[in-house]
């Protein structure tokens, strides 16, 4: 039979009725049940035949539209050396989430999350001279990261393959064209795979740089969440939403202390006074690699942890625990007031702004003051976004209240600037014959990530609804049994074939139809072509695996519709 032409009776697929025990997400439970991947260990994964054929067809769609714009295809190591991320400094910040590992000599390796450093070190032994630049180079290829809770199948595993690309240029105009070059680029590839997604404003993280976005898949299995506007097109990663910092002006009184026995927390503060939460000023202690900080939000929000981290980077963040107050009485548990602090360094959000007045901790026990000041009581050393983003929050561009939504991120892009090409000197020679620093961008898709976002986005309650252009098959063709619709079954898909459709052909001997029918819809090729009860006619009939929708078609019209 044409190359084309699968059989299922020799393809290694097992498909299951029942979702797997520990599947949570809809593309762990399909993924698994449908026979495309299978579970090794926590957070790794076996690609079987059918997942293996969606997994190419998700890299083709990512090499062609990166051949488009003039990218050239290299692969690194994934096992590389310790030293090109001491000089970035990532081999500490990445923190537990970086693969260490030893040869048996002692020498230090780590498994690549990410590989500007290589890259970069590629292009300085490659490229001396402007003449050499714009260069974009890309490679996919497997990337590791030690999950803490390897989760979603898929979705948030240990090891997964990924697209990652990166420009170099010699000037910042350069740059963001390379940018501009992989923005269009990914809208391409995105729309190509039939994934809905937004484009949403992003911070850099341990990357570095300066502009960054992602490309998010909604999905109610997202792990990311993000704000859009429903009157302008702002939207952004909740991490990169800003909140203007706007002094207020106003008359207040002195502060005064009030007696609040047994109010060490803001519910039984405002409890007690009869006031609104938001009128509290909470203050939140965390070390900041080993300092102690203090971070002030109303009192009717929290502190995002992860934005704090993030400001913060590559410094350590962690929360203060009962030893921290330990020796100092200047912090009192329950009542911390940032007036009167001392050798304590005061973070503070936008919304605690010079002029506006809160109830917060008198800084002594069962006591706190009110018409406490910022700007006239007490100084904040920095203004960081660090609250969590809350839907209605208003829009930093229009002021309309924000949506929430889950995503998966699928891309991320990045203008790095010169942070990696400074750490290894990355210069060449230019037309004036003095030497260039190198600007670079960094450029990422999950390609395995994107077949579970496809799964979470493109299914029913019968199975996998796999777009055209990635599906294992274009055309599923099922023989309802009997040896005549088999061999019909059989001929059809060798004509199929023949004519360059990609088939897969249920022939499995002693599997009844309903199981053959099951399989098709969970497994979720564009098109079902059933050879049944008119097979002696010649008559199929074919259905359409999204729409539900059905026709009888002579083999003649089959062949002409499904080959056109």
């Amino acid at each position: 039979m044409a190359a084309q032409v699968q059989r299922m009776s020799r393809l290694m697929v097992k498909t299951l009725r029942d979702d797997p025990a520990d599947a949570e997400t809809l593309s762990h439970k399909l993924l698994v049940r449908a026979g495309y991947v299978r579970r090794n260990a926590a957070g790794i994964w076996s690609w079987l035949p059918l997942g293996m054929r969606v997994l190419e067809n998700v890299a083709r769609v990512v090499r062609e539209e990166m051949d488009a714009i003039g990218a050239q295809e290299v692969l690194l190591p994934a096992l590389l050396p310790k030293e090109p991320y001491e000089a970035t400094g990532r081999w500490e910040e990445y923190g537990a989430e970086l693969f260490r590992l030893q040869d048996r000599k002692g020498a230090d390796y780590l498994l690549g999350p990410t590989h500007e450093e290589i890259f970069t070190q590629l292009v300085k032994d490659q490229c001396t001279s402007y003449k050499d630049l714009p260069v974009i180079l890309y490679q996919i290829q497997t990337k590791y990261r030690d999950e803490a809770r390897p989760r979603s199948g898929i979705l948030r595993g240990r090891e997964f393959q990924m697209k990652d690309s990166y420009s170099f240029d010699t000037t910042d105009e350069g740059l963001a064209e390379s940018y501009r070059l992989h923005r269009e680029a990914y809208i391409k590839i995105f729309q190509r795979l039939g994934l809905e997604h937004r484009i949403v404003s992003a911070v850099s993280g341990a990357m570095g740089g300066s502009a960054s976005e992602e490309f998010l898949a909604p999905a109610a299995a997202g792990e990311d969440t993000f704000v859009y506007c429903p009157s302008c097109d702002y939207a952004a990663n909740t991490e990169a939403v800003t909140f203007a910092l706007k002094p207020v002006t106003g008359e207040h009184g002195p502060v005064e202390e009030l007696d609040t026995p047994d109010t060490p927390t803001i519910e039984t503060l405002a409890d007690h006074l009869g006031v609104p939460a938001s009128a509290t000023l909470k203050n939140l202690l965390v070390k900041v690699d080993g300092e102690i900080v203090a971070v002030g939000v109303p009192g009717d929000r929290e502190v995002d942890l992860g934005k704090l981290t993030d400001h913060l980077a590559p410094a350590s963040v962690e929360l203060v625990t009962a030893e921290d107050f330990v020796g100092r009485p200047d912090l009192v548990r329950g009542y911390v007031g940032p007036q009167g602090l001392e050798k304590v360094r005061y973070i503070a959000d936008p919304r605690v702004a010079p002029g506006t007045a809160w109830i917060t901790g008198a800084n002594k026990q069962d006591k706190h003051a009110s018409n406490v000041v910022a700007g006239r009581d007490f100084e904040v050393d920095d203004y960081l976004d660090v609250v969590v983003v809350e839907d209605g929050d208003p829009c930093p561009t229009c002021g309309t209240g924000l949506k929430l939504d889950r995503a998966i991120e699928i891309g991320h892009i990045f203008q790095l600037g010169r942070k990696y090409t400074d750490a290894f000197q990355l210069d060449v020679l230019g037309q004036n014959g003095k030497p260039v620093r190198v600007t670079m961008g960094s450029y990422g898709i999950g390609v395995s990530r994107a077949v579970a976002a496809l799964a979470e986005q493109h299914a029913d309650e019968q199975g996998l609804c796999w777009p055209a252009e990635i599906a294992p098959a274009d055309v599923h063709v099922v023989a309802a049994g009997k040896a005549l619709q088999t061999e019909l079954a059989l001929d059809v898909a060798e004509k199929l074939g023949a004519a360059g459709a990609r088939v897969l052909v249920d022939d499995r001997a002693g599997v009844s139809p309903g199981v053959k029918f099951t399989d098709a819809e969970l497994i979720g090729v564009p098109k079902i072509l059933v050879a049944g009860r008119r097979s002696g006619e010649r008559v199929l009939e074919l259905k359409d695996r999204r729409t539900g929708e059905r026709e009888e078609l002579t083999v003649e019209e089959a062949l002409a519709r499904l080959t056109a």
